[in-house]
Protein backbone atom coordinates (compact mmCIF):
# COMPACT_ATOMS: atom_id res chain seq x y z
CA UNK A 1 0.00 0.00 0.00
CA UNK A 2 1.18 3.51 -0.74
CA UNK A 3 2.49 5.75 2.02
CA UNK A 4 -0.25 7.33 4.14
CA UNK A 5 -0.01 10.93 5.33
CA UNK A 6 0.52 11.56 9.02
CA UNK A 7 -1.96 13.63 10.99
CA UNK A 8 -0.18 16.96 10.52
CA UNK A 9 0.49 16.19 6.85
CA UNK A 10 -3.26 15.60 6.42
CA UNK A 11 -4.03 18.97 8.00
CA UNK A 12 -1.54 20.71 5.71
CA UNK A 13 -2.87 18.97 2.59
CA UNK A 14 -6.48 19.80 3.51
CA UNK A 15 -5.60 23.43 4.27
CA UNK A 16 -3.86 23.80 0.90
CA UNK A 17 -6.89 22.32 -0.85
CA UNK A 18 -9.21 24.67 1.06
CA UNK A 19 -7.11 27.75 0.24
CA UNK A 20 -6.65 27.01 -3.46
CA UNK A 21 -4.72 29.79 -5.18
CA UNK A 22 -4.18 31.53 -1.83
CA UNK A 23 -2.21 28.61 -0.34
CA UNK A 24 0.84 30.48 0.93
CA UNK A 25 2.64 29.18 4.01
CA UNK A 26 1.29 31.96 6.25
CA UNK A 27 -2.28 31.29 5.09
CA UNK A 28 -1.88 27.52 5.55
CA UNK A 29 -0.62 28.14 9.07
CA UNK A 30 -3.50 30.49 9.88
CA UNK A 31 -6.05 28.07 8.44
CA UNK A 32 -4.81 25.17 10.55
CA UNK A 33 -4.56 27.28 13.69
CA UNK A 34 -8.04 28.73 13.15
CA UNK A 35 -9.96 25.72 11.90
CA UNK A 36 -8.14 22.86 13.65
CA UNK A 37 -7.41 24.89 16.80
CA UNK A 38 -3.82 23.66 16.68
CA UNK A 39 -0.71 25.74 17.30
CA UNK A 40 1.60 25.57 14.29
CA UNK A 41 5.24 26.63 14.42
CA UNK A 42 6.89 27.95 11.28
CA UNK A 43 9.58 25.27 11.56
CA UNK A 44 7.08 22.42 11.73
CA UNK A 45 5.09 23.82 8.82
CA UNK A 46 8.09 24.35 6.54
CA UNK A 47 9.56 20.93 7.41
CA UNK A 48 6.21 19.36 6.54
CA UNK A 49 5.88 21.32 3.30
CA UNK A 50 9.39 20.20 2.33
CA UNK A 51 8.53 16.58 3.18
CA UNK A 52 5.27 16.74 1.20
CA UNK A 53 7.18 18.21 -1.73
CA UNK A 54 9.76 15.40 -1.54
CA UNK A 55 6.89 12.85 -1.55
CA UNK A 56 5.55 14.68 -4.63
CA UNK A 57 2.23 15.32 -2.87
CA UNK A 58 2.71 19.09 -2.98
CA UNK A 59 4.27 21.39 -5.53
CA UNK A 60 4.87 25.10 -5.45
CA UNK A 61 5.48 28.07 -7.67
CA UNK A 62 7.14 31.35 -6.81
CA UNK A 63 4.81 34.30 -7.04
CA UNK A 64 6.04 37.57 -8.50
CA UNK A 65 7.13 39.97 -5.81
CA UNK A 66 5.17 43.07 -4.90
CA UNK A 67 6.25 46.38 -3.34
CA UNK A 68 4.13 45.54 -0.28
CA UNK A 69 6.32 42.49 0.35
CA UNK A 70 9.51 44.53 0.02
CA UNK A 71 10.72 42.55 -2.97
CA UNK A 72 10.48 39.22 -1.16
CA UNK A 73 8.84 36.55 -3.33
CA UNK A 74 6.59 33.93 -1.79
CA UNK A 75 5.70 30.37 -2.69
CA UNK A 76 2.16 29.31 -3.52
CA UNK A 77 1.51 25.64 -2.78
CA UNK A 78 -0.81 23.20 -4.52
CA UNK A 79 -1.68 19.55 -3.97
CA UNK A 80 -0.64 17.18 -6.76
CA UNK A 81 -2.78 14.32 -8.06
CA UNK A 82 -0.73 11.90 -5.93
CA UNK A 83 -1.25 14.12 -2.87
CA UNK A 84 -4.98 14.25 -3.50
CA UNK A 85 -5.07 10.47 -3.80
CA UNK A 86 -3.14 10.06 -0.52
CA UNK A 87 -5.35 12.42 1.48
CA UNK A 88 -8.49 10.95 -0.10
CA UNK A 89 -7.46 7.43 0.97
CA UNK A 90 -6.74 8.66 4.48
CA UNK A 91 -10.05 10.53 4.69
CA UNK A 92 -11.96 7.47 3.47
CA UNK A 93 -10.28 5.28 6.10
CA UNK A 94 -11.19 7.73 8.87
CA UNK A 95 -14.80 7.89 7.70
CA UNK A 96 -15.03 4.10 7.54
CA UNK A 97 -13.55 3.65 11.01
CA UNK A 98 -15.81 6.36 12.48
CA UNK A 99 -18.97 4.97 10.87
CA UNK A 100 -21.43 3.99 13.58
CA UNK A 101 -19.59 5.86 16.32
CA UNK A 102 -21.72 9.01 16.21
CA UNK A 103 -22.99 8.42 19.77
CA UNK A 104 -19.45 7.96 21.06
CA UNK A 105 -17.84 10.78 19.08
CA UNK A 106 -20.74 13.24 19.24
CA UNK A 107 -21.43 15.94 16.74
CA UNK A 108 -18.26 17.57 15.48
Amino acid sequence: MADAPGEFEQLVLLAILQLGSDAYASAVRARIEGDAQRKVTRGALYATLDRLTAKEWVEWAVEDTTPERGGIPRRCFSVTADGLEAVSRSYAALRTLADGLEDVLGEA
